[in-house]
């Protein structure tokens, strides 16, 4: 149920009122496995922590706390008695990634890596909350040069315009280029966006916000074929670095 999910106001007869017991959403870290199996109703119960970051109850409004990142995955072999995601709610997700099967070299060290016990047991924290919240901030001021927003304006209104969409990108797809450019940029060592940076995201922020046409979904053509189109059709800025 969406009360499993936010949390829900429980009366207490001591105190003869009501008080909220907050769900699974109020974390730092929430993994939403298979989302696509949840109801809708259940699915839509994490719209407003996913962009307002916080959730209403009763008339009362209770923030999640800081930081927070949410992360769901999808299973696309079993796809019966799913309920897909509505286009509103994928436009939520920064950003889709499609894992897949991993290389021959990596599947040997993951099983050598599990041969006597699970990784995950040593794992050490390598930074507290404060210190995340900080890196967040120290992103957001890396610098994108005029031409490179517009040079994003273009790739997004190049895929509303795409004769196999039906419906492209949202403005929502156009500000989380920009910032997940900005953290690609700062975990290059980079101090400025460049159009690579914006180019290698392109994709994976996006295509799950493009709806193709049902003729176009028949010959196999999807947002990331969109996408990669529009990358290659887009004329790249050649001048983008701070003065």
């Amino acid at each position: 149920m969406p009360s499993d999910v936010t949390g829900v106001s429980i009366y207490d007869p001591k105190e003869m009122q009501f008080k909220f017991r907050p769900g699974p959403v109020f974390t730092n870290v929430l993994l939403v496995d298979e989302v696509n199996r949840a109801t809708p109703r259940t699915q839509a119960a994490f719209l407003e922590a996913m962009e307002e970051r916080q959730v209403s109850v009763d008339g009362r409004a209770y923030p999640i706390p800081k930081p927070f990142f949410l992360i769901a995955t999808q299973n696309p072999i079993e796809m019966a008695g799913t309920f897909p995601l509505p286009e509103a709610q994928l436009d939520r997700f920064m950003m889709r990634i499609s894992i897949g099967y991993p290389d021959d070299a990596i599947e040997v060290d993951m099983m050598r890596a599990q041969r006597e016990f699970h990784p995950i047991r040593d794992l050490k924290p390598v930074m507290d909350s404060d210190h995340l919240m900080k890196t967040q901030d120290a992103v957001r001021k890396i610098f994108v040069h005029e031409s490179l927003l517009r040079y994003v304006q273009r790739l997004v209104a190049e895929t509303r315009r795409h004769p196999h969409a039906a419906f492209g990108s949202s403005p929502r797809g156009s500000l989380h280029l920009v910032r997940a450019s900005q953290a690609l940029a700062a975990i290059r060592r980079h101090s400025f966006v460049t159009p690579d940076h914006i180019k290698d995201l392109a994709e994976p922020v996006l295509a799950h916000r493009i709806q193709v046409k049902p003729h176009s979904r028949v010959q196999g053509i999807d947002g990331s074929r969109v996408v990669e189109e529009v990358v290659r059709k887009v004329e790249v800025p050649v001048d983008f670095e701070p003065r």
